[in-house]
This record gives structure tokens, sequence and C-alpha cells, in this order.
């Protein structure tokens, strides 16, 4: 058998009615008649009581006769069962696991701390069971496993200056990490019978050694876009003004009164201060 099969136990108020029954007669036999034969009715009440088991809601138990899996109780309430079978409890709830901050390196080789929060829980308890040593413990390892895989097949983020052309990174593509990292994991749960319910990145930042250097990378990066839609604006709005004044006729510019019209206007544009004018008193040439 390699999957998990579900049986339905012996109704354990039964059962409990029984032991009563018997404890409560058999000590009322011995007292009342003094035959030693009655015993035997104490000693087969207190047989009873071992098979007696309470499920509670979201929690199984799997039952084992001399190593023989035999099935597992997923209703509950109260059950009775084989006294000489072993009964193992297992949670079926969801759980929370928020992994360590771990340091890989992703797929441009830039070291990183990344960790994951992981919702899980038991679906399958025969191989949850039998077919890993420690299924709490698997799920640690195998979620630490993934997420160093994950984080070496995308870079943390795209710079122009690499020629990189990724859609998806570690910091921008959350939804898409997310998906991955969630397809990942249940392939490697599946064989401890666990769902993955949800998986997500928890922290992300550059790693101590380069943090700095790498926040002056991106301040430049944003500098530099920034200029650039100034400079694309500023150049547009001389056009415009250039036009205006040749349409309107309002006066007449020569090459060189152009060329110093242009050069006012875009550093009065594109300067990051306020500009200072200085007020021409004569002629345009002079």
């Amino acid at each position: 058998m390699t999957h998990e099969k579900s049986i339905t136990a012996f109704n354990g108020y039964i059962m409990l009615f029984l032991f009563l029954f018997l404890l409560i007669g058999s000590i009322i036999g011995i007292f009342s008649t003094g035959n030693p034969i009655w015993a035997l009715g104490v000693l087969l009440a207190f047989f009873v009581v071992p098979g007696l088991i309470l499920v509670n809601p979201n929690e199984s138990r799997v039952l084992l006769l001399f190593g023989d899996y035999k099935g597992t109780v997923k209703k509950n309430g109260l059950f009775w069962v084989n006294p000489f079978y072993t009964k193992k409890k297992i949670s079926l709830r969801a759980r929370n696991f928020d992994s360590e901050r771990l340091k890989v390196n992703d797929k441009l080789g830039n070291p990183v701390m990344i960790s994951t929060i992981l919702v899980w829980r038991v679906m399958d308890t025969f191989k949850a069971s039998f077919d890993v040593d420690n299924f709490e413990n698997f799920v640690v390892v195998q979620t630490d496993a993934a997420v160093r895989k994950l984080a070496s097949l995308y870079p943390y983020d795209n710079f122009a200056d690499e020629g990189l052309d990724e859609d998806i990174t570690l910091r921008s593509s959350v939804n898409e990490v997310s998906d991955a990292l969630e397809k990942e994991l249940e392939e490697r749960l599946n064989i401890a019978g666990i769902e993955v319910l949800e998986a997500r990145i928890g922290y992300l930042a550059y790693a101590n050694e380069i943090a700095s250097a790498m926040l002056k990378r991106q301040q430049a990066t944003a500098i530099v876009a920034a200029r650039h839609k100034i400079v694309e604006g500023a150049v547009s709005m001389v056009e415009m003004a250039l036009d205006e004044l040749s349409r309107k006729q309002v006066v007449d510019l020569d090459g060189e009164s152009r060329a110093a019209m242009v050069s006012n206007l875009m550093v009065v544009l594109c300067s990051d201060r306020d500009a200072t004018p200085v007020v021409n008193a004569g002629t345009l040439n002079h």
C-alpha cells in the first residue's frame, strides 16, 4: 500500500458504556459474592480502555497492528479500535512556516538575503508517516532547498547597463515568483503527502556586503531616468516655443539667435535649480 486508507472505527460510546458496566458489575459481584472469578470482569473492563480514541476536528489517527498499516481515522468523535493497535496522532490543520533568512546568489551572482512564508497541511497521512522520516523536518529542509533554487533562476532586479531583458525579477514580479515557488514546493513535498496552500517571499534584500553599493546604483539609475525624461520634455517645449514665435511672427530670429535661445531655454528647463535671469537692456545682439 502506498496511499492513505480511511476507515470507520466502532462507536466509542457503546464501548465506554460496556467498560463502566463491566467495571461496576464486577466490583459489585466481588463484594457481594466474594468469588474471585469476578476479577476477570475487572481485567476485561480495563482491556477495553486502551482501544478508546478521541479524534478532534482536523485531526487523525493512523492505526498500525504490529507494523502493519490498517488505516486512518479522520471522522471526529469518540471511537473504539483494537486495543493492540498503535495509534499515531497527525494534525490535519493548516500550518505556517516562516523560514530563516538565507544568503543565496541570484541569477547574476549577487548575494541576496531571502526568506519564504509557507502555508501547508497534511493531506495523505500514510505518506507523511511512512514515506519520510520526519515530515515536519522534511518541510523545513525542502523549503530551504526550493528557495535557494528559485533565487538562482531570477535576477534580483533589472539594470539597463547589464543588457538584461528579464521579464521576471525577484523584486518586481511578486506573483510570478510566488507561483514558481509554489510549483517547486508542490513537487518536492508531494512525496510526504503535503499540500501547499500558499508560498510567497517573506523577505528580500541585498546582502550587507553589497547593499550600500546596490543602493547607490539604484539611485543613479533613477537619476539617469529622471534626467532623460526632463531633457525629452525640455526639447519638446523648446521646439514648441520656436514654432509659436515663428508662426505668430513675434520676432525674426536668425541662426545665431535661435541657437542662443535654444541654449538659454535648455539651461532653464533642465537645471535642477531655479534660474537667475539676466535682463538685457540693449538689443538682442548686444
